[in-house]
């Protein structure tokens, strides 16, 4: 198998833009100051597509792979997923209900839930939380779960469809769901696809990019050196600036789908020997998942302390907003650091016999 670069800069860099994006939304819904004029402070939906992008890349890389030389096993695949997602999954799901129904009950802060707990438990564990965000929006720390659900979703749909295929048809069948899908999604009279974000067109059209690479049918964007840097550019433009972002919803979907798609494939097939070595940083990637999942609790208890610090005044303004910003983000790392090593580790070990 051709041994793909460290992604884990990319994957810290979307998880950096999901933070950013939630960080002034909830100080302004406490009173505090905040921050996100630039456009890259409003591109956190974007940020959560290019990850489904990059799985569905990863994930129907390895199942075609796997497919071509008749190795691939669905109950191991299964396990993998399951040893990896469930754990800090499960713990987030725990504490987010924990959060709602006690703890803030509990400081008497008042929360409005419009949801039965049974009900949003069964939907969170049996992965439907992009249904329980979007019809109760139950509160940051459950809601952020929901692109985990699109994400399971995927892989109990995807793993059988290409398992059952012969494999001369996986790619066509792929394109033509996608291209369908596509077209049913942005369909006015199915508009619970959109109320509930199933984008599944994200991740298949990854794994359509995977496979057109490993067929070697994308060569021609590695013959000139002037395409990958067009696709850095284009993609820097698009979160950096709003040249790129149009009010149709169809035209911002397939641009981004393309766009991410090309992305993914440049900086791992046609980077030109460019690598990002620094430890640091690919650590950060490594848990990016962790800093994912968790950054809402932190984000939750840097703005509650500071709405405690407001009444003694001691930062002004601009101080306020750094000193979240830096603090949430520390606090993220922290949580995912601990959790990577004292939570997914171990199962992420045994996750190495299902190979």
């Amino acid at each position: 198998m051709v041994k793909l670069p460290n992604l884990d800069p990319l994957r810290f860099f979307l998880v950096s833009c999901v933070i950013i994006f939630h960080l002034p939304s909830l100080s302004k819904n406490q009173g505090l100051p905040y921050y996100n004029t630039l456009p890259i402070f409003n591109r956190g939906y974007e940020a959560v597509c290019m990850f489904f992008v990059l799985s569905g890349f990863l994930i129907i890389r390895i199942i075609y792979r796997k497919k071509q030389n008749s190795s691939f096993s669905i109950r191991n695949f299964y396990i993998r997923r399951v040893l990896r997602i469930f754990p800090p999954y499960l713990l987030v799901v725990i504490f987010g209900f924990l959060f709602y129904e006690v703890i803030l009950p509990y400081l008497k802060i008042p929360f409005d839930n419009n949801y039965e707990v049974l009900d949003g438990i069964l939907l969170t564990i049996f992965f439907l939380p992009n249904v329980f965000t979007f019809k109760y929006f139950p509160g940051g720390i459950l809601e952020v779960l929901w692109s985990i659900g699109i994400e399971e979703q995927f892989y109990l749909l995807i793993a059988p469809l290409i398992y059952f295929l012969r494999k001369k048809l996986i790619l066509v069948v792929l394109v033509l769901i996608v291209f369908i899908y596509f077209l049913i999604y942005h369909y006015n009279r199915f508009t619970f696809l959109r109320t509930y974000y199933f984008v599944y067109f994200f991740l298949l059209f990854g794994g359509i990019i995977a496979i057109l690479e490993e067929k070697g049918k994308l060569a021609f964007l590695k013959k000139y050196t002037a395409i990958p840097f067009l696709i850095i550019c284009l993609t820097t433009i698009y979160f950096f600036t709003d040249l790129l972002a149009f009010k149709t919803l169809y035209i911002n979907n397939a641009i981004a789908c393309i766009l991410f798609g090309l992305f993914i494939h440049t900086i791992s097939f046609n980077n030109k020997n460019v690598v990002i070595k620094n430890s640091t940083l690919n650590y950060l990637g490594k848990i990016s998942y962790g800093i994912y999942l968790y950054h809402v609790i932190a984000l939750n208890i840097v703005v509650f302390g500071f709405l405690k610090l407001q009444e003694l005044n001691l930062f002004n303004n601009f101080f306020t907003i750094i000193l979240i910003n830096v603090l949430t983000f520390a606090l993220s790392v922290l949580f995912a650091h601990i959790s990577f090593k004292y939570l997914e580790m171990p199962f992420l070990k045994l996750k190495t016999k299902y190979r």
